[in-house]
């Protein structure tokens, strides 16, 4: 009667005698990872139980044999998870940086440059020298020549003239408005 299997006594020897070498073949195999080289030796004493026929072979050593099988099923493994997608949990999702829309800060940046442009050339160049050179109110002041209260008292006017000029972009902007036409119609009455 054949036997389909290999004898268990014969597997235990060969995985006694060839076990601890297939191991560190494998981990070179798997880049140092220990639970897939140590998956990788059981699958491929399966497959040496599996296949009595091997034990018959022209070799003198199961070495060889083995060796063969485990580097294929490394191979086999390997190309297994590169052709699935890389999994991604929620953390990951949750750190990367959101992509700014730079086609809304385009448009944005065009109506405050177009709102900008209707200011004073006195307002407009206290705010250059606040908000785009990053200057402060005394340093504003030694650069136009101006008193540093003459520059408060302008950036002040200029933002409230921005926030008139720029609706939607302020909260205050509607406040300021509605708070503006009501003065004017009561003014008017």
């Amino acid at each position: 009667m054949a036997t389909t299997t290999t004898d268990e006594r014969a597997l235990a020897d060969l995985q006694r005698e060839h076990g601890p070498a297939l191991f560190h073949f494998l981990l070179g195999l798997t880049f140092g990872d220990r639970q897939r080289a140590e998956d990788l030796v059981q699958e491929t004493l399966v497959r040496a139980w599996q296949h009595p026929e091997a034990f018959d072979g022209p070799y003198e050593s199961m070495r060889p044999w083995l060796f063969t099988v485990g580097r294929r099923l490394a191979i086999d493994a390997r190309r297994s998870r590169l052709a699935r997608p890389a999994e991604v949990s929620d953390a990951v999702l949750e750190s990367a940086p959101a992509r700014e829309d730079t086609a809304e800060s385009a448009v944005a940046a065009l109506d405050v440059r177009k709102a900008v442009r209707t200011l004073s050339p006195e307002h407009r160049a206290v705010l250059v020298q606040i908000y785009f050179r990053g200057l402060s109110v005394g340093e504003t002041a030694a650069v136009l020549g101006i008193p540093a209260g003459t520059v408060k008292s302008r950036s002040y006017y200029a933002l409230r003239l921005l926030s008139r000029n720029l609706p939607g972009y302020s909260s205050r902007s509607s406040s300021l408005s509605s708070g503006s036409s009501a003065a004017a119609s009561t003014t008017a009455t």
